[in-house]
């Protein structure tokens, strides 16, 4: 009904023009002093015709309105599916949409092409990077000094870095190396614990660790770099007390921290990309985007990810593992 109203509106100046001319038919016959009856039965053949033009015209235009809005979820590629211009300034229309569509195509084309080449370029370079600091941490492990262990750790949070750009590459890229299939929770916890031991160490900070020896299906890796990010941040933002790592029924894994903890108006954005808050503000190391990345791949893999902090005591991530069930191959 709104679309017919919409038609009339569109239509208003000839339904105008007509009601003119029948205005100007009557005023002449009436001066003309002739009967009105001789006008009666071609006005009212005049209204029949003119209804039934007005609505086979109505239907073919939301023909047409129904064709072009489903045109409209097409891709721009698939312009020649419009319907044929039935007046010439349809037809100019159609002229303009193709031209704009083919500035659309050729502008997407080339920021795919400037898109790829940035991918290629960041990844041989995370890749790269990889060389020097290998070198690195064997040159340091020779050395057991205080000086040699906090080049270490400081060593593990750049190569942790380098990860998280190749990680952020790998999500917004089209493909996905994705495995899915159960795994031992207990020992992709321990591998990500082990890279934070000399952190632990360092800081002096307790690690009370009870992951109970359950499967999951997940994927391996994926998971792997969400947890390290979870305790990358407990460590970094805890200077006295230690970091938990425990799990909840049914199957949620907690990663508790006793840090500086996230303020009530920062917690519903910290999984925001860039989103920093006030004690990262603070921190300028950090970059708002671990959380973020970490909430991308439990979206992904079907996990849930959430946190629960308060100012000066602590926070809690946890990450539910059995939100969705997949199909086992």
């Amino acid at each position: 009904m709104k679309l017919f109203f919409t038609y009339l509106k569109y239509k208003r100046k000839s339904l105008l023009i007509l009601a003119g001319f029948a205005i100007l038919f009557a005023v002449s016959f009436y001066l003309y002093r002739l009967p009105v009856k001789a006008v009666l039965y071609p006005a009212a053949l005049s209204i029949i015709i003119g209804g039934v033009y007005l609505a086979a015209d109505y239907g073919a235009t939301k023909k047409r309105h129904d064709m072009l809005v489903s045109i409209l979820t097409l891709p721009p590629e698939l312009i020649d599916s419009m319907p044929a211009p039935d007046a010439l300034p349809d037809e100019d229309y159609q002229k303009i949409i193709a031209i704009l569509c083919e500035k659309y195509r050729v502008s997407a084309e080339q920021a795919m092409v400037r898109y790829n080449d940035m991918v290629d370029y960041y990844t041989v370079w995370a890749h790269q990077i990889k060389t020097p600091i290998a070198s690195m941490r064997l040159t340091l492990q020779n050395e057991d000094t205080a000086l040699s262990r906090k080049l270490l750790n400081d060593l593990a949070r750049i190569e942790s870095y380098v990860n998280m750009v190749l990680t952020f590459l790998r999500l917004e890229s089209d493909s996905s190396d994705y495995v899915i299939q159960e795994y031992k929770l207990d020992t992709i916890v321990r591998t990500a614990v082990k890279k934070f031991s000399g952190e632990f160490i360092a800081k002096k900070l307790s690690l009370d660790y009870s992951v109970p020896d359950i499967t999951v299906l997940t994927d391996e890796k994926w998971l792997s770099f969400v947890i390290e990010q979870v305790l990358s941040n407990a460590v970094k933002y805890t200077e006295a007390g230690g970091v938990s790592v425990y799990m909840e029924a049914p199957k949620t894994l907690c990663i508790r921290d006793t840090g500086i903890g996230i303020s009530p108006e920062d917690l519903p954005r910290i999984f925001e990309n860039g989103y920093t808050g006030f004690n990262g503000r603070m921190d300028k190391r950090a970059s708002g985007i671990g959380l973020y990345l970490c909430k991308r791949i439990c979206d992904n893999l079907g996990h849930g990810i959430s946190a629960e902090s308060t100012p000066g005591k602590g926070t809690t991530i946890r990450i539910a593992l059995e939100i969705k069930e997949y199909e086992i191959e």
